[in-house]
């Protein structure tokens, strides 16, 4: 997509709160990261000080990497999903990594909101933005799901709809795997605000 025309399309939604994302500001992001690709490492800084990174999640029978952030009103709503799943499968060979790239937030105000909210999961603040260019990923919450060869199993919304939902993508896709299968679901379309990481 013409580079002139994303960034005026950025500036608009940036305007307007950034709280819609559309599929033509989805389209300037990286390519996805296709199903059944090696994930691409990262690095980024945790609110607790310390460096995460992909490898940590090394023997993990599946990992799920959820690109979110402190301010966008879906990322919010979920928050609660993501301390019960943390919840129920922390010690299970499961892993639970957020990662926010916004340039407009840092690590402190991450730091201050997992105090407040009781947050359970190694949160990670990549100042780079560089991940979710990897990854391709387009909005919070946007969930990766991966193998336990660190391959990606599913991507999309952690589940349907964020009111009421019915279908629970990402558990299903984590329960599938953890059975040695590969996820009947293997993609869905994420939905959220448009993520604003820093220009790479």
């Amino acid at each position: 997509m013409n580079r002139r025309f994303c960034l005026g399309l950025l500036s608009t939604v940036t305007l307007l709160g950034g709280f819609v994302a559309t599929d033509a500001l989805s389209n300037c992001h990286a390519a996805d990261l296709e199903i059944g690709a090696k994930a691409p490492d990262f690095k980024a800084k945790g609110v607790d000080g310390k460096e995460i990174s992909l490898a940590q999640a090394k023997g993990a029978k599946a990992t799920v990497i959820a690109f979110t952030c402190n301010r966008c009103p879906v990322a919010i709503a979920y928050e609660d999903r993501f301390i019960d799943f943390q919840k129920k499968y922390a010690g299970k060979d499961v892993k639970f990594i957020a990662i926010n790239v916004n340039s407009s937030e840092d690590l402190q105000a991450m730091k201050q909101r997992v105090e407040e909210k009781g947050i359970n999961y190694p949160y990670a603040y990549d100042q780079s933005g560089d991940s979710a260019r990897a990854f391709g990923a387009r909005v919070t919450p946007h969930i990766f799901v991966l193998d336990g060869e660190g391959k990606l199993a599913y991507q999309g919304s952690f589940d349907d709809k964020q009111d009421g939902p019915t279908k629970a993508h990402v558990e299903n896709a984590v329960k599938a795997l953890m059975e040695g299968k590969q996820p009947e679901v293997k993609s869905t379309r994420p939905f959220g605000c448009g993520i604003r990481p820093n220009k790479g």
